[in-house]
């Protein structure tokens, strides 16, 4: 029997999970779950990716151990963030997304490129976190000097399990550089920013493989397979773990909201443009999609208001509040304040008051954000839909889903499964 792994990493968790198909049907075995999240580390926020490789080998040890018989594996993991190289020789540190780093930069991208001319060769959304302001801030201040390689998240951590340096074309769409025209990086833009043209080579597709593990991580982890590419930027496995019947809108509900449809090419026109949708890639087809802040808002303030509550309690609290009180779900304000709930007092001008009420704001917003998004989506790929999937952790909130369904008018089909971990599956399984 072939079986195989996905690891899938999130900005607050990873897991290792083993799948097969067995009577027709794919089987799944959570055989590790680590802790993830970015650390402050001389004022900036960033990501600890030797722990990150440390948790990776553990658990692929754990996964032999229990199936010596896996035959290959892959890693997703969130987009946008990377890991630089000299060589051999990795950039510290690795900077996380939220930090606020590129707040500086910006507009000198916008100066040298405007961003309507970004959107129309890219149909990149906005985000003041997206790759090629990162980059822009790393050159500003000398840090790409000599640097050889730039590997995303996943790219880095199979680097490290092989070997073998690669750039995934689905993550590769979330850094603001790849030309919508050709599905590989845009270096005009590049060179119109003054980034290295080296650090942006051809894009592989899901499906390649990589390769063996180095003997000394296949000395240590008790043996060997071979690692694939999938989707590995994390909602491009998600859509492709979807049981969809047709084509609907889905929503990929986690520390972000990714709500979107399938299209065969981007849009990059002006509607989307001032609608802030994005085009992100998919396995054969294109991903018009819009970030939202998603579970981030909740789980802020369940940490802040009252740490110890299980999560049910809290959906709890929010269904027993009477609270009508609504935020922007995406405002700035939200993204990395260093409180959540003042960052809900100052939008609602002082409304909120029992704990309660800021989770029923929270969903509540989160649904609104939901119908406007939809309207949009409708409104600009010119189809209306019935139906609204949702995967993810976040499917498993019937209260929000019950908000969504009303606010929406659509159908909600939730389905409370680890949509990413078995897309990731289906990407090796298929040799797509």
């Amino acid at each position: 029997m072939n079986r195989y792994l996905a690891v899938d990493i999130g900005a607050s968790s990873g897991r290792h999970i083993v799948g097969w198909r067995e009577g027709g049907e794919l089987h799944t075995e959570e055989v590790y779950r680590f802790p993830n999240g970015v650390k402050e580390e001389d004022g900036h926020l960033t990501w600890d990716v030797e722990d990150l490789f440390a948790h990776v080998v553990t658990g692929l040890e754990r996964a032999l151990r229990a199936y010596p018989d896996i035959r290959s594996m892959s890693i997703d993991t969130w987009g946008v963030d990377y890991v630089l190289l000299r060589g051999e020789e990795e950039v510290a540190p690795c900077y996380a997304y939220r930090d606020a780093r590129t707040e500086a930069v910006t507009a000198q991208v916008h100066s040298l490129v405007p961003f309507e001319t970004l959107y129309r060769h890219t149909g990149c959304q906005f985000q003041p976190f997206n790759t090629i302001y990162q980059l822009f801030d790393d050159l500003k201040r000398g840090r790409l000097a000599g640097v050889t390689d730039m590997l995303m998240m996943p790219e880095y951590l199979m680097y490290r399990l092989t070997g073998v340096r690669t750039r995934e074309y689905t993550n590769a769409t979330t850094t603001g550089l790849v030309c919508a025209a050709t599905d590989e990086f845009d270096l005009d833009i590049a060179d119109r920013l003054g980034l290295p043209r080296a650090l942006f080579p051809r894009l592989s597709k899901p499906g390649t493989v990589l390769g063996p593990l180095k003997p000394e991580i296949a000395e240590r982890v008790g043996g060997n397979l071979s690692v694939v590419l999938c989707a590995t930027h994390d909602t491009g496995s998600a859509v492709e773990g979807i049981p969809m019947q047709g084509c609907h809108p889905y929503i990929s509900s986690g520390t972000w909201s990714l709500l979107g449809v399938k299209t065969p090419r981007p849009l990059t026109d002006e509607a989307s443009r001032a609608a802030n949708y994005s085009n992100e890639g998919g396995v054969g087809y294109n991903r018009y999609q819009k970030n939202i802040m998603g579970m981030w808002l909740v789980n802020c303030l369940q940490r802040e208001l009252c740490p110890d509550m299980p999560f049910a309690d809290v959906v709890r609290l929010a269904e027993a509040s009477a609270c009508e009180a609504l935020v922007d779900a995406n405002a700035a304000a939200f993204l990395a304040p260093p409180s959540m709930k003042a960052a809900f007092d100052a939008a609602t001008g002082g409304a909120l008051h029992a704990p309660g009420d800021y989770f029923r704001c929270a969903y509540r917003s989160l649904a609104l954000s939901y119908r406007q998004a939809i309207e949009e989506l409708e409104r600009n790929t010119g189809k209306t839909y019935d139906r609204l999937y949702i995967v993810g952790g976040g499917a498993k909130n019937a209260f929000l889903n019950e908000l969504t369904q009303a606010a929406t008018g659509k159908q909600v089909i939730a389905l409370p499964i680890e949509a990413t971990a078995l897309g990731n599956l289906n990407i090796q399984m298929e040799g797509k």
